[in-house]
């Protein structure tokens, strides 16, 4: 039997939902989980050019948090459940962040990326974490989303690469 990687089911413009159910590939929750998964690639830059095993480490588990949110959010009404991300994933992001400040300050000033191909990277994933945020917002705005955990998560997440990026530029 040969395995393709391609189906031809998108070619008109719908996608599957993890329900199988058919939905526009423009529509929000399309539009959130594919955002999440750009930033996820971003992140895999970061993950290629950085040189500690610390921020590597971090990464991929925020790249396996993305995993997990993207299927919570391909999924619609009970099935949604299941998928649910929680709240420690927050709880972790935030201690990251404590941990880092403690070694890194905090700029005084406005910052432009791009101090070292890490730090840069970071950045540019941090952006792209704030539009999944503005998209998750609107699948809350229009009744598709009601797991706070979700916008939690999302925040802190860009908190933390923020930090994170201005980690990379010093101990990188």
């Amino acid at each position: 039997m040969d395995i393709f990687t391609f189906s031809k089911k998108g070619d008109e413009g719908q996608t599957s939902l993890l329900s199988g159910e058919r939905v526009s590939k423009a529509g929000l929750r399309p539009e959130t989980y594919g955002t999440l998964d750009e930033a996820s690639s971003a992140l895999g830059l970061a993950k290629v050019f950085t040189g500690s095993e610390t921020i590597r480490d971090m990464i991929s588990a925020v790249q396996e948090d993305l995993l997990a949110l993207g299927a919570e959010l391909s999924c619609e009404g009970e099935g949604m459940d299941q998928y649910r991300i929680g709240s420690e994933r927050t709880a972790r992001l935030e201690k990251w962040i404590e941990d880092l400040q403690k070694e890194v300050p905090l700029p005084r000033r406005f910052i432009f990326p791009g101090g070292n191909p890490t730090s840069a990277a970071l950045d540019l994933s941090r952006t792209i974490i704030r539009r999944a945020e503005r998209r998750a917002v609107a699948l809350k705005e229009a009744g598709e989303l009601d797991d706070a955990e979700v916008h939690s998560y999302l925040n802190r997440l860009a908190d933390f690469l923020f930090i994170l990026a201005r980690y990379a530029e010093v101990k990188n």
